[in-house]
């Protein structure tokens, strides 16, 4: 009796041994990721609550709720506007949002002084009904539309399982269909995420519209001038196609997330990468690039004050998408990769005026042939990929017409434009494909039009 008791204690500390080498390991190995996900949680909780206004609680329950990143815990202090998270205790990461610039991961002690400058803004009321100016959006039904089609398509893509938050369908510059989900409505400004990118290469059209500089234009880093990479022109970096090395993985410690949710100067991570290949041979898909665009775009201005005050002055405010914001990083950078936030029906006007090729209330904003260039099938993309904007030129949706080209970003952010169609469609959410079927739900919208 007393040796099997002896035995059963000598097993239970064997087990409880092992338990404890098994959870050792486990936490040396996966202790490096615990700063990417207290930073990703402490990042989007600062932005949701103080850009967007949202509650924590409903930050916790769902842009939060996704592997991993639930695991950690946030908090905020609305006083300094600061959030912070970690995971059951551990690498504590905390963000501050700054007046004008958004909300930053810290690494390190805060300089406040680095946000002395903000964006100085003319936000203008236009007396024109929405989308093209701030007045009520004209009630205005067409014969020639199936409502009934239209509101099942919503009904559709608004499903439990598609996690859709707001949508809004757009025809021939009117309003058909509109729809939220519950905490959200058309001011809820909404993370776009990679429709970021799309945003950001706007800009570089309207400096070449402007005479400011070409597409064929070298970027003319010093670093870059001793080998291969000197040949890379801002039009192999709008379209991918550099040869630059990059790791777009999210779901591991990646050049992407490492970027995202460590680095204090994201213009830097992709300028330091070595070519894997000459320009136009691959085409890679890099949220490095489009942060290095957004530091060669701050290197064409003569102060940083200009440069904070030109995605505003050029584009956002002066067609009246108040409600955005892009964020910086600690460098002062605009993170042209992910960080623009807008309402949806911000979002709408920013399709609209690429519907309208760059002309905005008779002012011509960019170039009409700019549309033809970023719309143009990347070399090696499989016809998927322009210039920061996303294709359907070989037909992936089988059911869109192939004119039609996207913003993009992750879980699913939309802004679809089609013009065959007089068409804009935006989508938010926190599912894509296939979750949320992009070429069904612009089918059945489609299906509602004549």
């Amino acid at each position: 009796m007393l040796t099997s008791a002896v035995y059963n204690m000598k097993k239970f500390k064997f087990i409880l041994v092992f338990l404890f080498l098994i959870i050792t390991i486990t936490l040396i190995l996966q202790y490096p990721k615990l700063n990417l996900i207290s930073g990703y949680a402490a990042k989007n909780t600062a932005s949701t609550i103080f850009i967007a206004g949202r509650s924590l609680k409903s930050v916790a329950a769902n842009d939060n709720n996704v592997p991993l990143i639930k695991l950690a815990e946030s908090t905020y202090d609305p006083s300094d506007k600061i959030a912070a998270a970690e995971v059951y205790g551990l690498m504590e990461r905390k963000a501050i949002c700054r007046d004008g610039l958004g909300c930053v991961l810290i690494n390190g002690e805060v300089d406040h002084r680095l946000y002395s400058e903000i964006p100085l803004r003319v936000q203008q009321t236009i007396p024109l009904p929405y989308p093209h100016g701030h007045l009520p959006a004209r009630d205005t039904t067409f014969s020639s539309v199936d409502y009934s089609k239209l509101g099942l398509a919503l009904d559709h893509v608004f499903a439990d399982t598609v996690k859709t938050r707001t949508a809004l369908v757009l025809y021939k510059g009117h309003i058909l269909a509109e729809r939220y989900a519950e905490g959200f409505d058309q001011d809820t400004p909404v993370l776009g995420w990679s429709m970021t990118k799309s945003v950001l290469a706007t800009l570089f059209g309207i400096l070449e519209y402007q005479g400011k500089l070409t597409m064929g234009d070298q970027t003319g880093l010093p670093s870059w001038q001793i080998d291969g990479r000197k040949e890379i022109t801002l039009g192999h970096l709008l379209r991918m196609q550099s040869g630059l090395d990059w790791d777009e993985d999210y779901s591991t410690i990646s050049d992407v997330t490492k970027m995202l949710f460590m680095d204090s100067n994201m213009a830097a991570a992709q300028a330091g990468k070595r070519l894997v290949a000459g320009p136009t041979e691959i085409w890679n898909y890099s949220s490095g690039t489009s942060n290095l665009l957004s530091g060669l775009l701050r290197n064409t201005f003569s102060t940083y004050q200009n440069y904070l005050n030109y995605p505003y002055k050029a584009l956002i405010d002066k067609i009246g998408m108040h409600s955005m914001i892009i964020e910086t990083d600690l460098a002062g950078n605009f993170v042209g990769s992910s960080y623009a936030w807008a309402s949806t029906r911000d979002w709408a006007r920013f399709g609209q005026l690429y519907l309208q090729k760059g002309n905005w209330n008779g002012d011509q904003i960019f170039h009409p042939g700019w549309v033809a260039y970023v719309t143009e099938p990347t070399e090696h993309s499989d016809g998927v990929y322009g210039a920061h904007f996303w294709l359907n030129a070989h037909g992936k949706f089988p059911d869109v017409p192939r004119d039609m080209y996207s913003a993009n970003g992750y879980q699913g952010q939309h802004v679809f434009i089609i013009p065959s169609k007089h068409l804009v469609v935006v989508r938010t959410g926190l599912a894509e494909e296939p979750q949320f079927d992009t070429n069904l739900f612009l089918r059945e919208v489609i299906a509602a039009l004549p």
